[in-house]
């Protein structure tokens, strides 16, 4: 594994690829993104790198964070996550992970908050089906039964009800780089990707 980085979600367009076919594509910037932490099995238990992201004023910053970050260098950030790697040896703290650490064609794993849809039925929220909508019928968009009778007694955990829908931390695979901008920061991905505009996104390589 190898570590990767933190991009905002720039919006969506379509792309023509030499056959002809129209692709969906999601257009990502990176920002500056700085190895503040090597993380070994001798130290912490398991190989990973710590890096920082989302630049900010020193005088925003909390004097434990600017503690963190002394090793890094006379710079601010907000931000930060971790990175399994299989040979955390190879990096160093202030080392700066840039886009060539993709290649165009490979296969990357996103993660990013979903856009909330707020509170929504069994219908929207599960693709449940609705009740009759005549014939004297007045279940139309109701739940149903949703427990067994007097045994148990009870609702059993998990059961798919009404409720927050969106919001949550959602993770695509496979998804495929289809171009890279190492002057620009852009970063251009195959398909759609969690969120909405200006959402932070961590861009890591496939697991094998």
């Amino acid at each position: 594994m190898k570590a990767g980085l933190f991009a905002k979600k720039v919006g969506m367009t379509q792309i023509f690829d030499e056959s002809g076919t129209i692709l969906p594509v999601t257009i990502c910037k990176t920002e500056l993104c700085q190895v503040s932490q090597i993380k070994t099995k001798d130290t912490d238990g398991y190989n990973a790198v710590q890096v920082a992201y989302g630049e900010a004023k020193l005088e925003n910053i909390n004097k434990a964070t600017l503690g963190h970050l002394k090793k890094v260098g006379n710079k601010g950030f907000k931000y930060f996550g971790e990175f399994h790697v299989t040979s955390p040896e190879e990096f160093k703290l202030g080392q700066v992970v840039k886009l060539d650490t993709f290649s165009v064609g490979e296969k990357v794993r996103v993660t990013g908050k979903s856009i909330g849809k707020g509170f929504q039925g069994n219908q929207k929220r599960h693709n449940f089906s609705r009740g009759p909508m005549t014939h004297g019928s007045k279940n139309h968009r109701l739940p149903g039964s949703i427990g067994a009778g007097s045994t148990p007694g009870r609702v059993y955990p998990g059961k798919k009800m009404a409720g927050q829908m969106g919001g949550g931390t959602v993770t695509l695979k496979n998804t495929e780089v289809l171009y890279i901008n190492q002057e620009e920061n852009i970063l251009v991905l195959k398909g759609s990707v969690p969120g909405k505009k200006n959402t932070m996104l961590k861009i890591q390589a496939q697991k094998y």
